[in-house]
């Protein structure tokens, strides 16, 4: 009689990996965001986490009803200065290592409310710590999604090592990640800069 499929899958296989990478793996993998919109980017939000683009395939889809038990904080929407202790109150109620991400145009810089808004803070940073900024007014779920991905790369990097011969509590610092691609079409070095392409010719 064969042996089931599963019986012999991992016969002579070995795996090894260290803690600290089976560690940031198992975090990156299961990001809890914390439910929590405050305008109109919250609807982008709601969508990236629905069936079409679904959010839980990177492991987030478990929005927390409270900071207690989540790692992640979407700040999605315009925040008033109202608005912004609760804001903060949220953020220090949730536990270490917490993540923000700042989502739109009002939040990463006060967006269309900038220069005659008087009652919205001109950036969530202001606020709380900011690691990931997604722009846009609104941004698409697949932004938020590009941001997220940022944050586990964020987390891919954090090391818990000890520094050999120092005191206990000064660990290895982090390695930041660096991003992939820049946005930018790369041109040949050689060409020569364009000066005047946008010039009317009567």
């Amino acid at each position: 009689m064969s042996q089931p499929w599963i019986e012999g899958r991992f016969e002579e296989n070995v795996i090894t990996t260290t803690v600290e990478q089976a560690i940031n793996w198992a975090r990156q993998a299961s990001i809890w965001p914390l439910t929590f919109g405050l305008a109109c980017c919250a609807i982008e939000m709601m969508a990236a986490g629905a069936s079409r683009y679904d959010m839980d395939r990177f492991g987030a889809g478990a929005f927390r009803a409270t900071p207690r038990q989540a790692d992640l904080m979407i700040v999605a929407g315009t925040v008033t200065y109202k608005m912004a202790s609760r804001v903060r109150r949220l953020y220090n109620m949730m536990p270490d290592p917490k993540f923000v991400i700042a989502m739109g145009a009002c939040t990463v810089g006060g967006g269309p409310y900038f220069k005659y808004g008087y009652h919205v803070v001109k950036g969530v940073d202001l606020v709380v710590p900011v690691d990931v900024y997604v722009p846009g007014c609104p941004p698409r779920p697949e932004a938020l999604l590009e941001g997220l991905m940022r944050i586990q790369d964020k987390i891919k990097g954090h090391r818990i090592a000890r520094i050999p011969g120092q005191a206990i509590g000064r660990k290895v610092e982090d390695e930041l990640p660096v991003p992939h691609h820049s946005g930018y079409v790369a041109s040949p070095i050689e060409t020569a800069p364009l000066f005047d392409h946008q010039k009317i010719t009567g």
